[in-house]
């Protein structure tokens, strides 16, 4: 069957309701031959692909193969690779990634969508514990968005809050585009708890994490407190992962929305075989199509419940995370 890779990346954005699971069952049938990691869990599972006729039919490969495989189609060229943050000691997941534009073009697109034009902004990064390596998909997103925006007061910030702040103050008195504020959860409430800042009239958007800095909180913890200090009245949030290629975001009450060509399934807590598309709690199993050169079916740790087909809440993680699926390619 032929499979035109390039076709693929060009039509992505324009994907439907409509045509995603025609789209999303060609890419399986083209990474089930040409995946070797994922063509060696499908045959570990006893699965044929020509048997897999609908989404619900689709396995999906255990996170935890980032960790211990590279997950590619054939053998590209890889132009950067991603690696997810870790404790100290602690095996991180690798993302190969063999199209960094197309990377870029998805990602921009995922945003503009929600948010409208990134020249309509200038972006305040505060990702310390990301800035600390270069190895963060996060930050190559961030600095993609600010290349695009083509604002002069666009920048990272790593321990600098009073920079940050003295910057918001400026940015205050141009009054000449929104200001979006991205931070991983820790250093906003750092930033919050020590000097108490205004931000009531910019766009504060949390990347969630803790990274270990501090103790874990519940999005509704962590909106409380961001009020309450600093006037936030709407947290907004990003969800991605090293994992996968695209963002969904959140403009409010931690309500996600899923750009048109991803789409979760909710599996059971129990039963990782058992993802009924009318499941509306469990844990997620992501469609990515953007992730045309690695796996597009990820299975996730991340709990949520589903509101709607393009919609979803994350309510935590599965206790003691690591997926033991991707043993079955440990022979």
């Amino acid at each position: 069957m032929d499979f035109s890779v390039q076709s693929f990346k060009d039509n992505l954005v324009q994907t439907t309701a409509q045509d995603f699971e025609a789209k999303a069952l060609a890419l399986f049938q083209y990474q089930a031959r040409e995946n070797a990691v994922y063509k060696r869990y499908l045959e570990a599972l006893r699965v044929l692909p020509t048997d897999v006729q609908s989404l619900a039919q689709i396995p999906f490969l255990p996170i935890e193969c980032f960790k211990h495989h590279a997950v590619l189609v054939g053998k590209p060229t890889v132009e950067k690779i991603f690696e997810s943050s870790g404790t100290t000691g602690q095996k991180t997941s690798q993302h190969h990634v063999t199209d960094l534009a197309f990377y870029e073009q998805v990602s921009i697109f995922a945003f503009e969508q929600v948010y409208g034009a990134l020249e309509n902004y200038h972006i305040l990064a505060l990702l310390p514990s990301y800035l600390e390596r270069d190895t963060s998909s996060l930050v190559y997103m961030v600095e993609a968005f600010m290349r695009k925006s083509q604002s002069a007061h666009a920048g990272f910030f790593l321990q600098n809050m009073t920079e940050l702040l003295d910057t918001i103050a400026r940015l205050r008195q141009q009054n000449d585009r929104k200001i979006l504020l991205i931070g991983v959860t820790f250093a906003l409430l750092d930033l919050v708890e020590q000097y108490a800042p205004d931000l009531s009239d910019i766009i504060v958007m949390e990347t969630g994490g803790m990274k270990g800095r501090r103790k874990e909180l519940i999005r509704e913890e962590l909106h409380a407190i961001l009020w309450q200090k600093a006037q936030v009245k709407n947290v907004h949030a990003e969800y991605g992962m090293t994992e996968l290629r695209s963002q969904a975001y959140s403009v409010g009450e931690g309500l996600f929305s899923l750009p048109a060509w991803c789409k979760i399934l909710l599996r059971d807590v129990n039963d990782p075989r058992d993802y009924a598309i009318s499941r509306t709690s469990g844990v997620i199993n992501f469609i990515d199509l953007a992730n045309v050169d690695s796996c597009a079916f990820i299975a996730t740790q991340d709990i949520a419940t589903r509101s709607s087909p393009t919609s979803f809440k994350i309510l935590g993680r599965v206790d003691n995370s690591d997926i033991r699926g991707c043993n079955l390619l440990m022979y």
